[in-house]
């Protein structure tokens, strides 16, 4: 009988808590609960922020909290887990950058953390303790992390682009 490994223990607790976290925003943003304003409300609320079209929008980041996070929870497809929450995060980001960094002004501190978080996690895998684990790491392949986290990344900076040029244009600025 092997003994608990530390390491993979912790991982667990991470995939745990970070997973709830962002399921908990996803599902406010794709059913309005815990107090958040469901897919129409989080489209309209995209709309606002820049994001067009609004009802896609909010569905993607929906998807990519609550799914991501569920994902991470249960340490299955840990690669596509932790790049698609951190795209999503990418997004939250972009809308906080303007208020600085801390939190407690606006700023985007706590998006960047849950995005680098779902990320590392993404990166080191998903310990013994998970489904990855179970499954023989049938989702958790090298050429799955390359391609989730590369394309992600293209995903989440051109869905950001968009942002920019579409508030540039709102402000009347050369685009």
């Amino acid at each position: 009988m092997s003994c608990i490994n530390r390491r993979d223990l912790a991982l667990l607790a991470l995939r745990a808590g970070t997973g709830a976290v962002l399921m908990a925003h996803g599902t406010q943003k794709l059913f309005g609960w815990f107090g958040g304003g469901g897919l129409e409300g989080t489209a309209a609320a995209m709309e606002h922020m820049g994001f067009t079209p609004g009802r896609h929008s909010a569905l993607a980041a929906g998807l990519g909290e609550t799914g991501g996070g569920a994902l991470l929870l249960l340490g299955l497809a840990t690669p596509a887990a932790g790049a698609a929450a951190a795209g999503a995060m990418a997004g939250a980001v972009s809308v906080h950058a303007p208020a600085g960094f801390f939190a407690q002004a606006g700023g985007y501190e706590y998006p960047a953390f849950l995005g680098f978080t779902a990320a590392t996690i993404g990166l080191a895998g998903a310990g013994r303790y998970s489904l990855d684990h179970a499954t023989g790491h049938t989702f958790d392949q090298p050429w799955m992390l390359a391609l989730a986290f590369g394309a992600t990344a293209v995903a989440a900076a051109a869905v950001v682009a968009k942002r920019a040029r579409g508030q540039q244009a709102a402000e009347g600025e050369p685009a």
